[in-house]
């Protein structure tokens, strides 16, 4: 079995804080401290959303047809919301085909694909074209967006419309997968059908095949500034468009994803404190990033 490169911390930069008195001298501040005070400040921000939850009318539709939603977003937005994520391969570099021997084929899904923010950029880095990339999200306005780029190429990939709270694509076949991106994607999930997506990904997966996970952590800087309306249950909540999203702990994620059979080869928070000098205001971002192995003995 090839080697996998281990999973490197974020690669957003170094530049830590050791002298608050300078905290006014940048923007950005990598792996600040969170002590207990700022935590019980978070729980107390979240209390107070609980005050003035969303409407009980609202929330069936929210947590029944997520993929209205989406496909209201993209319809909106088309193309023009989301950067292209240039920062992948430092981040996860099992996503740099240059680290394979040259007669490799490595088949990876990107889960969540969106307008295609993360799969141009890893097929434009694949020079000698190792790589072959599914694509998929369940907003099927998304995938329209994504065959109608003039850089899709179905010798390369593939893209199509999965709900991968449902039974796996038949795009797909079973113990075929190498490698699974899930960017800033199952905090869109509702708790309840977590484990269930996870599953649905453990089949794609060959043994030892790993999902690599960036998403939101709890009492990140999103989480905390949500107002009126917007709580739906316990770190739930719906944006000012409809879509959902949920903030889990990294224990939490250990914990769903175990079960499902998969194993964390790592597992940490990647914190960042955002400052704006203009009005003296700090904001921590809290996000999770992870690898999962698949075990072999399954």
């Amino acid at each position: 079995m090839r080697e996998t490169p281990s999973l490197r911390p974020s690669g957003f930069g170094t530049r830590y804080l050791t002298d608050k008195e300078k905290v006014w001298d940048h923007n950005a501040w990598d792996n600040p401290e969170w002590d207990d005070e700022m935590e019980k400040n978070a729980i107390e921000v979240i209390e107070g959303q609980k005050v003035h939850p969303v409407e009980s009318h609202s929330v069936s539709n929210l947590l029944s047809n997520p993929v209205r939603q989406w496909n209201n977003f993209y319809a909106r937005h088309t193309n023009k919301f989301f950067m292209d994520r240039n920062w992948l391969l430092k981040e996860f570099p099992e996503l740099d085909m240059e680290k394979y021997p040259a007669d490799s084929h490595i088949r990876v899904l990107e889960v969540g694909c969106g307008v295609g923010n993360t799969s141009f950029p890893l097929l434009q880095w694949d020079i000698e074209k190792k790589m072959y990339l599914y694509s998929c999200d369940y907003s099927s306005k998304a995938i329209d967006i994504v065959k109608g780029n003039e850089n899709y190429d179905e010798s390369r990939g593939k893209a199509f419309v999965w709900d991968i709270t449902e039974p796996h694509s038949s795009d797909i076949e079973p113990g075929s997968i190498d490698v699974i991106t899930c960017i800033f994607v199952l905090s869109a999930i509702p708790p309840t059908k977590y484990r269930q997506a996870i599953e649905n990904l453990s089949t794609l997966l060959k043994p030892g095949g790993c999902i690599l996970v960036k998403d939101y952590g709890r009492f990140d800087l999103s989480q905390l500034r949500f107002k009126r309306n917007r709580f739906i249950d316990e770190n739930l909540y719906c944006r000012g468009d409809g879509t959902l999203v949920y903030y889990r702990t990294k224990e939490e994620m250990e914990t769903d994803f175990l079960h499902c059979g998969l194993e964390p080869e790592a597992c940490t928070y990647d914190r960042r404190l955002i400052v704006n000098r203009a009005i003296k205001l700090q904001m921590h971002r809290i996000w999770i990033q992870a690898k999962f192995i698949k075990k072999t003995n399954l």
